[in-house]
């Protein structure tokens, strides 16, 4: 099982929301950046005014690599650590649960895992059509 998440003042909101089955990041206030990973101020005017947004959850994988070595504690089930970019534009990294070798540009959705405490993360997995 996976290692619970480390909860922090600028990462709780992101955590919380995990829990509820939401993902989310943060977004500006005054230029509507949104930004990932969370901060404490914008990335590109540095306001420190900023609230949350949901996000579809859905993006394109970008890029992809296959762990060889052993698997670190907890990601035993986790071969593949892919980049995604999100519908919103944003990229993040995460792991691709599968068997089968991830193919650039396949369509993936977010969902989640649960850790060794019962806590959730995000993780992705393919679309069906």
């Amino acid at each position: 099982m996976r290692p619970d998440p480390i909860k922090r003042i600028d990462t709780a909101f992101f955590w919380d929301a995990c829990e509820q089955g939401k993902f989310v990041v943060q977004k500006c206030e005054p230029c509507n950046t949104l930004w990932h990973p969370p901060r404490p101020m914008c990335p590109k005017c540095h306001s420190v005014e900023k609230t949350h947004q949901k996000l579809s959850g859905k993006g394109v994988i970008m890029s992809w690599v296959r762990q060889v070595r052993p698997a670190s504690y907890g990601f035993e089930n986790s071969p593949f650590v892919i980049l995604v970019e999100l519908n919103e534009g944003l990229r993040i990294v995460s792991n691709l649960i599968s068997d089968s070798v991830p193919v650039i540009g396949e369509i993936v959705e977010v969902d989640f895992e649960k850790t060794v405490g019962g806590k959730s993360v995000p993780i992705f997995k393919r679309v069906v059509d």
